[in-house]
């Protein structure tokens, strides 16, 4: 159940994330999340993409720094509470957001929210427990 995205480690200098959207471009990958987090030296790049070998592959061919993770994307009720109502029920079973990010789509009545679990198997059992929807890798890379 749970899906793979791409981490790129990158230099904090301008023109960095162009480069990587440039490759990927070129290589014919199609982005379909992101988050960023940086440092005032460095940065970390996430990316949910369409095909993963392609753009691991092609991004180390060019010299950069790459990593898969696995994380977990959850449909989440778009209304007032829905992310609050899924954080509370893992907090209430002793699982920790290491991080999380969002995943847009052009129409539905839920969100999807790429989370990173610090127990992702126990986060998936409390989850289905729950009856919450998780999203398959696969599927993601659609949406």
């Amino acid at each position: 159940m749970q899906a793979e995205q791409i981490s790129i480690f990158l230099e904090n200098k301008a023109g960095r994330i162009s480069e990587v959207t440039g490759i990927l471009s070129g290589a014919g990958v199609n982005i379909r999340a992101l988050s960023l987090a940086d440092t005032s030296d460095f940065g970390v790049l996430r990316l949910i993409v369409d095909d993963n070998q392609k753009a691991e592959t092609t991004l180390k061919d060019t010299g950069f720094t790459v990593r898969k993770t696995k994380v977990i994307a959850v449909e989440v009720s778009d209304r007032p509470g829905g992310l609050h109502n899924i954080l509370a029920m893992l907090f209430d079973s002793g699982i920790n957001v290491e991080y999380m990010y969002a995943f847009v789509r052009q129409s539905g009545d839920n969100a999807v929210m790429i989370f990173r679990f610090d127990n992702p198997e126990g986060a998936v059992e409390v989850l289905t427990e729950k009856n919450v929807t998780i999203i398959s890798g696969a599927r993601l890379c659609t949406m």
